[in-house]
């Protein structure tokens, strides 16, 4: 009696193709989202880590977190809680620091207690699993003009101070191919300078003053 014909053998397997194409057109459709649109670091952050983890079974750093974490326990360490402001946008991460805690009024000189503050920042920023920031020091003043030899305008006193903010950071060990520093004057206020009568709200006035630290991730 002949031998019945050997079945071929079944691909239990396929399925996983079809899954693998169904994952990977899911990626590029939040590719496309992304190139279409304006990028969200933030959020990009969140979506990168999502598909890892849910897809590829892989788990991914979020530096952007990382790095708010890092920023609020030194906040803490320093006791800057209420000279200080930290947050994130579309962007990165952000330090706002009074500007009073650094000069003193119309100067650009670094106070001594300055110095242990941006050192222990500067030792968080140049940790490795920082590499891919960018950093950029931005001077504000408030809205009161000065009008010295050494600071004609506010630009200038913005300028000088942002400067010595990020001289101050390359000293604690920060790359200085990966920081700029630059002088917003009182063009950006936080809180308006004034009131609808034009006088000046003192409090507004002095977190204002402030220096703003921006921490953006480059991704390649």
């Amino acid at each position: 009696m002949p031998m019945p014909p050997k079945k071929p053998d079944e691909n239990l397997e396929e399925w996983m193709t079809t899954y693998s194409d169904m994952v990977t057109l899911l990626l590029c459709f939040f590719v496309m989202l992304l190139a279409a649109s304006k990028v969200d670091t933030v959020m990009f952050e969140q979506i990168r880590t999502g598909i890892s983890r849910d897809f590829m079974d892989k788990k991914v750093e979020q530096p952007v977190s990382m790095l708010v974490a890092d920023l609020s326990s030194d906040i803490k360490s320093l006791k800057l809680d209420k000279e200080s402001l930290l947050g994130s946008d579309h962007v990165g991460v952000t330090l706002d620091l009074e500007a009073d805690t650094f000069f003193d009024s119309g100067s650009a000189k670094l106070k001594e207690a300055a110095y242990p503050i941006l050192r222990k920042l500067a030792a968080t920023l140049k940790e490795p699993r920082y590499s891919l920031f960018r950093f950029e020091v931005q001077g504000h003043t408030d809205d009161d003009p000065i009008h010295t030899e050494q600071f004609p305008s506010n630009w200038e006193l913005s300028s000088a101070r942002a400067s010595a903010v990020a001289r101050a950071l390359i000293s604690g060990g920060l790359d200085p191919t990966r920081l700029r520093a630059v002088g917003m004057a009182d063009i950006q206020p936080r809180y308006p300078n004034r009131d609808t009568y034009g006088n000046p709200i003192r409090h507004n006035q002095q977190r204002n003053r402030r220096v703003l630290l921006r921490m953006d991730p480059v991704y390649k």
